[in-house]
């Protein structure tokens, strides 16, 4: 009776998972997704738990405790500028399960065939994402350089490296009793996970997330064909195949392939030698930027990292709020790769309660921007640089952006000139009908919401 209920919770779990994927694909559906995700899971673990060969529940409630009291304050305190990080130390840590267990099934269980081609599998995909998931996390967080280490022949370096850990897997997939291999074959994809995310810059960080997920699905599911757990291989395959489909999205968004974002060392800093550079900007202040809003009947809002930064997403709800009163449509425009993470903008408004229905994506709302009165750009800089359209030398080329130089004026709220995350002078800040607003996001729309006589005062 026990196994019937182990068998008839995982595919409960695993339809729910298969929900969870579907309903996460809208904004509008997407709080419905995760929370069928997490019953899923907990009905997973249920089942788990009364499975005949857990042999002590001491030890897994220890562990359940522990991590609880570590996951929880994670959640809870961590602000939204530190989801990537979050969600990078996510993939790091579930690497390192999945590849401790690889592990432990060797030594314990002496696997030899399919089982151990599938250890040999998710050890590998384990230990290079826990490296790999941590230098991301390390460039996010900025504890490392965002711009990419290179040096001399690295490519052939992490190459010959992938490939002598390949090489090592299929000999202990043939000779299983040299064991020797497997510390080696385990040290040279923990370097790989390393070497393989140190030389791409922090741009290409939401591309790297997102693959480094595929990663961590499909190194769950060759552990669910080590342990023949039938959910797991599930799970892992719809986290694999979701993360590699959202992976090629952001590549195909940045108009860039695979081996461009993992070779091309992406993401140096590039200060252009056109005229734009000598160029002076207009800047305005909150009165003059108020003024225009309250002659506009058409607003978008293209929202970015510095948004994020300012934790301005509420004000910025206030200001949303403020304008449609007064009949401004207003939408917003979300680039697949703004922010640092895959739906990090779509989040961080879901956060505010900005209406599903005025979130747009790039190619739905582009050819609005030529009737927009106003593109209001907060903090976005490389997915609106019209460089990518015509400057063949920029990194970016061929890159869609969102088209706010269609826009009949533009005001950027940015902190100060700086190049964006990817290095690259942005040539939108210098255009005559560009307008710089400098400043802290949150202040700066603060500053526009209290103005008296534009009509954007906030009620009491």
């Amino acid at each position: 009776m026990a196994e019937t209920f182990v068998r008839l919770s995982y595919l409960l779990a695993a339809v729910l998972f298969v929900f969870s994927l579907k309903w996460m694909s809208a904004p509008s559906t997407a709080r419905r997704g995760v929370l069928a995700g997490e019953i899923g899971m907990l009905v997973a673990v249920v089942g788990t738990l009364v499975h005949h060969e857990v042999v002590n529940y001491q030890l897994i409630f220890i562990a359940f405790f522990v991590g609880s009291a570590i996951g929880v304050p994670l959640a809870y305190l961590m602000p939204m500028t530190a989801v990537p990080q979050r969600t990078a130390l996510s993939h790091a840590f579930g690497g390192l399960a999945v590849a401790l267990i690889g592990t432990a099934k060797f030594y314990q269980h002496s696997p030899h065939g399919f089982t151990l081609v599938a250890v040999v599998f998710e050890t590998l995909l384990g230990f290079l994402t826990f490296t790999g998931s941590l230098m991301a996390f390390g460039k996010l967080q900025e504890i490392l350089p965002t711009r990419p280490i290179v040096y001399r022949n690295q490519n052939l370096v992490n190459l010959s490296i992938l490939g002598a850990a390949l090489v090592l897997g299929v000999w202990l997939i043939a000779d299983p009793q040299q064991t020797w291999i497997f510390p080696v074959f385990s040290g040279l994809a923990l370097l790989f996970g390393v070497l393989l995310i140190i030389p791409i810059g922090g741009a290409d960080m939401p591309t790297v997330i997102a693959l480094l997920n595929s990663y961590a699905g499909l190194a769950a599911s060759a552990m669910g064909f080590a342990m023949d757990n039938k959910l797991l291989i599930i799970a892992g395959a719809l986290d694999g195949s979701s993360g590699f489909i959202l992976s090629v999205i952001m590549c195909r968004a940045m108009n860039r392939s695979f081996t461009n974002v993992l070779f091309g060392a992406f993401g140096q800093l590039q200060v252009s030698e056109s005229k734009v550079e000598q160029k002076p900007v207009r800047s305005a202040t909150p009165e003059e930027a108020a003024s225009i809003l309250e002659s506009a009947r058409s607003v978008i809002v293209v929202p970015g990292y510095g948004l994020a930064v300012a934790q301005a997403q509420h004000k910025l709800r206030e200001l949303f709020d403020a304008l449609t009163r007064r009949g401004v449509d207003v939408k917003f425009a979300i680039h697949p790769v703004a922010g640092r993470m895959p739906g990090h903008m779509n989040v961080l408004l879901a956060e505010a309660d900005i209406p599903y229905d005025r979130l747009f994506e790039m190619d739905e709302i582009n050819g609005d921007f030529a009737q927009a009165d106003v593109a209001l750009v907060i903090g976005a800089n490389d997915v609106t640089n019209p460089a990518a359209r015509h400057d063949k030398s920029s990194p970016i080329y061929g890159m869609p952006i969102l088209n706010t130089d269609h826009a009949r004026t533009v005001m950027v709220i940015k902190r100060s000139m700086n190049p964006g995350f990817a290095g690259i002078e942005n040539e939108l800040y210098y255009m005559d009908k560009t307008l710089m607003l400098f400043g802290d996001a949150k202040s700066f729309l603060t500053a526009l919401l209290r103005i008296s006589g534009t009509g954007y005062a906030t009620p009491k």
